[in-house]
């Protein structure tokens, strides 16, 4: 039941990243408004979300089971789900809460956009990369 939560508020994360950073790339010349703050803050809570949903599916999981019990696999597949996935959705997940930080300590539209878009693209793009696409649907 977790794993197919976690998978469908996949579907959310990636949404709202999308949604925010091609926000933050065309609205670079233009103000800094509520509506973005929100936006960016929702994606970062949904991200979190996902994290502990994440966690708790990984720390259940075979993949975890076999790491414990026998180390890293050397088969590709079992390896993505023991180590590369986890690894890079944490990342990510950091990516997304420093860019969020960051922003916060930016003064002016312009530099909060870019933050934003850089952050939260760089965790979009390592998102997309290490999702384990064969077995999401």
């Amino acid at each position: 039941m977790m794993k197919m939560i976690h998978s469908l508020w996949a579907f959310l994360v990636l949404a709202l990243l999308l949604i925010v950073v091609i926000k933050a790339i065309t609205s670079i010349k233009k103000e800094f408004k509520d509506l973005d703050l929100r936006l960016v803050l929702f994606t970062l809570i949904v991200s979190h979300i996902q994290l502990v949903l994440g966690l708790g599916v990984y720390f259940s999981s075979e993949a975890y089971k076999s790491l414990k019990a026998n180390g890293v696999s050397s088969d590709g597949a079992v390896r993505m789900l023991q180590v590369e996935h986890p690894i890079t959705m944490l990342l990510a997940i950091a990516l997304i809460t420093i860019g969020y930080s960051k922003h916060k300590k930016k003064t002016n539209a312009e530099s909060k956009f870019k933050t934003i878009a850089i952050f939260y693209g760089i965790a979009l793009v390592l998102i997309l990369g290490m999702i384990p696409w064969n077995q999401w649907f």
